[in-house]
């Protein structure tokens, strides 16, 4: 793709989102104490109760196994694949704008190419992290403002200009990561009780079927990490489609606070990504000034 083809492009995609930004993402009765995320379409209808577990099985198992499965699906079907990741954050106690990011993700080696579509203080920034490589630094660079100057900079993914308004390091972008993660929370929590499982099949996110796993921890406790997550798993791909957490309200009967939400939007599986998707002389790229 040529860069002028592809900064028309990424405009595109930046203006059909903030299009849609308002009217995305809306939740069932039961899901009315929560924030309403805003940035992703969601219609989940009443909560659907999966195959009963047996007796002596804790809430969580279920939702474990499909997790167990999809890491499983994930790991043997996708090499790669292109999405425009909606994702905000709570970071030192301020939840943050929505971020539009236009990804390639491959698997093996891990690699990750994002081309930032905003908010406009972060347009056009780019930034690549293949593993084993560049010293096991990121590639970055800004397009506006007056790190624009610098050019591209190499950083460790854990720094602290690497993790500056981000709540995760670069190498847990994607949904195998995700899903491994929320594998690993699962099986922790399903050592403890006080855990309500509830399964809302038919959900959408914007327009796609999907099955929404909701977990909920109704009483703070040190081992729980959040209140409420909800994870959607895409019906047709089998692969995570959005990932929601809040933690426990600031006052009596208040509405959950959000934590993180990770949407992935337009997913294309198995696209063949070779080497040069993620190398920074990539002329569609902008790494290296002219």
């Amino acid at each position: 793709m040529r860069r002028d083809s592809f900064r028309s492009w990424a405009a595109t995609v930046l203006a059909v989102i903030a299009a849609a930004d308002a009217c995305l993402v809306s939740g069932p009765t039961a899901m009315a104490q929560a924030p309403a995320p805003g940035a992703v379409a969601s219609n989940v209808p009443a909560a659907a109760a999966p195959a009963q577990p047996a007796t002596n099985e804790h809430p969580l198992a279920p939702a474990l196994r499909i997790a167990y499965d999809g890491v499983a699906r994930i790991e043997r079907d996708v090499k790669d694949y292109s999405c425009t990741l909606v994702k905000r954050e709570q970071i030192d106690g301020v939840v943050g704008e929505h971020q539009y990011i236009f990804c390639k993700i491959r698997h093996k080696p891990f690699s990750v190419y994002m081309y930032f579509l905003g908010p406009d203080d972060i347009k056009g920034r780019e930034v690549i992290y293949v593993e084993g490589a560049n010293d096991g630094k990121l590639l970055a660079h800004e397009e506006q403002g007056l790190r624009a100057r610098f050019g591209t900079v190499a950083l460790l993914p854990n720094s602290f200009l690497a993790m500056k308004g981000q709540r995760y390091p670069i190498t847990m972008t994607g949904i195998q990561v995700m899903i491994r993660r929320l594998a690993e929370v699962a099986e922790k929590d399903s050592k403890f009780g006080e855990c309500d499982v509830k399964f809302y099949q038919g959900a959408k996110i914007n327009g796609r079927v999907c099955t929404c796993i909701q977990v909920t921890h109704p009483v703070p406790r040190r081992q729980f990490e959040f209140h409420l997550a909800r994870v959607f798993i895409d019906d047709e791909l089998q692969v995570p489609a959005r990932y929601e957490a809040y933690e426990w309200p600031k006052q009596p009967g208040g509405a959950p606070v959000l934590l993180e939400e990770y949407t992935y939007l337009n997913m294309k599986l198995n696209n063949g990504f070779t080497d040069t998707d993620f190398d920074k002389h990539n002329p569609t790229y902008k790494f290296i000034r002219k």
